[in-house]
């Protein structure tokens, strides 16, 4: 480039950007009107609705049916008017564009990572299995840009921390890997019918409280029995709480009113745990019968085998557990029976046996009241929850009270939450 005495040199900005990044040769600089296409002047206009066969790509990567392969590897596909000899349409599309736009939505999905986990329900043991194997780009919570994370599970409604599961936690990663197997026992198959596993993953902080970072909930319906399901699902912000005007313009009609509030009613107990019990209605027993024992009249046989998942009540994060069994209506209050306390547990092991000698005619028209205590020295026990079985009873508590009437000498077993509160219904006192 030569320049006359006495005038000075000029560039444009383009120039300027462009010697400064790549020295060397100056290359033209592509405008956004290089991107879209241009017809020739001897082209013909296009047709408003165009006719032609679409655009199909044969297995090497050419393209058939409208158009070739320009330079570049480039798709140019050809005009309607092309294939009679008319002018072309080059229309230039990249691989980096159509990746980005197929990873558009999941760059919003996983802003807050990804949690991978197994479920499996084993229906013979009502045991719930939930291996958590690892989560992928979680969001950065502490000032290295890295996270303490773990993972909770609640299963809703009525979460509380009797039902509350913990993972171990991984220290300075975004990507931690648990591979641990969380079990909840006493899930009954009425519990994966109505209810939603919610898999919380959280930041433990030392100094201040733990963050949230995201959640997953899986609805148990989804879950065979005796089958593993694999997820591998996107974190997700917690559901927003509706507004009372929000739920007001929702319900239609007073039978929508009643059908949510007795909705509220069934799920404002709070639970407080697990308890397997089995049930035997016994057939009387003579002297010469069972090798020695004495004579007695049918009646009832409650075993009380174990707790799973009770609320903690002392500060120690336990409980000092016992049972009570108490068969309602009762003037004299004989029928009260209670087991050994366990302590420092919020899964004991009682397998006790208790018998109540009652005819069957009476039975039916009785309560058995099961509560759950926390052994307190030198002060009033603490409650933990309770359940009541009766004809009066609803879902598995009646279930379990019928299949005892009606198959004689046969032992049931079966699993019920305790709750905060007992039925005012079938209180007899």
């Amino acid at each position: 480039m030569t320049l006359r005495k006495g005038k000075k040199l000029s560039i444009t900005i383009q120039e300027h950007m462009a010697i400064d990044v790549c020295p060397g040769p100056i290359r033209p600089i592509r405008t956004i009107s290089a991107y879209f296409p241009r017809l020739s002047p001897t082209s013909e206009p296009l047709s408003p609705k165009p006719t032609g066969s679409p655009l199909v790509l044969s297995p090497g990567g050419a393209a058939s049916g409208m158009g070739g392969v320009g330079r570049g590897g480039l798709l140019t596909p050809l005009l309607p008017g092309a294939m009679g000899g008319g002018g072309s349409l080059s229309l230039q599309s990249s691989m980096d564009t159509s990746v980005e736009i197929n990873s558009s939505d999941s760059d919003d999905c996983t802003a807050l990572g990804t949690l991978e986990f197994d479920l499996r329900y084993e229906r013979a043991s009502s045991q719930l299995h939930c291996t958590i194997l690892r989560a992928k780009g979680l969001k950065p919570m502490d000032f290295n840009g890295l996270a303490d994370p773990y993972v909770k599970l609640h299963l809703l409604p009525g979460a509380c921390k009797a039902n509350k599961l913990k993972t171990k936690i991984v220290r300075n990663t975004l990507n931690p890997v648990w591979n641990e197997m969380l079990t909840y026992v006493g899930i009954t198959e009425e519990d994966m019918h109505r209810k939603t596993l919610r898999l919380s993953v959280c930041d433990e902080d030392k100094l201040t409280h733990n963050e949230f970072i995201g959640e997953s909930r899986v609805p148990l319906k989804r879950v065979k029995p005796d089958q593993t399901k694999h997820f591998h699902t996107c974190l997700e912000h917690p559901p927003p709480l509706p507004s009372p005007t929000t739920m007001g313009t929702t319900l239609r009609g007073i039978s929508c009113y009643l059908r949510e509030w007795e909705n509220e009613q069934l799920h404002s107990l709070e639970e407080r745990g697990r308890v397997l019990l089995s049930l035997q209605f016994l057939p009387p027993l003579d002297e010469g019968d069972g090798g020695g024992g004495g004579r007695r009249g049918e009646g009832l046989c409650v075993g009380v085998q174990r707790c799973a998942h009770l609320a903690a009540m002392d500060v120690n994060g336990f409980s000092d557990p016992y049972v009570k069994t108490y068969l309602k209506p009762d003037t004299q209050k004989k029928s009260k029976h209670k087991t050994a306390v366990i302590k420092k547990t919020l899964n004991p092991e009682f397998n006790e046996e208790f018998f109540y000698e009652i005819s069957m005619s009476e039975l039916s028209n009785k309560t058995l009241e099961v509560t759950v205590w926390d052994y307190d020295l030198g002060r009033s026990n603490d409650f933990i929850g309770g359940v009541c079985l009766s004809c009066h009873s609803q879902g598995d508590p009646l279930r379990h009270w019928m299949d005892c009437l009606k198959n004689k000498g046969q032992r049931v077993e079966r699993w019920h939450i305790l709750t905060n509160e007992l039925p005012r219904s079938v209180s007899h006192e």
